[in-house]
């Protein structure tokens, strides 16, 4: 599946740098859904957009993984 028009309206290193602290805020420990709520705050972005980037950088592979 495609990313959303919403998370795509994003810059790509924005996007990748969202899915790099996600992926390493889920590192500590931190559950999917507070981890999620973490950056959304952070980042001022909606918790469609995360899911969106979370399917693109798995997708992609982007790092860290």
């Amino acid at each position: 599946m495609p990313p959303s028009k919403d998370s795509q309206a994003l810059p790509v290193e924005q996007r990748q740098t969202i899915f790099r602290t996600l992926v390493e805020i889920q590192d500590t420990g931190m559950g999917v859904a507070a981890a999620r709520t973490e950056i959304a705050k952070r980042f001022s972005v909606t918790d469609a957009q995360i899911k969106a980037i979370e399917r693109e950088g798995l997708e992609e592979q982007w790092p860290p993984l």
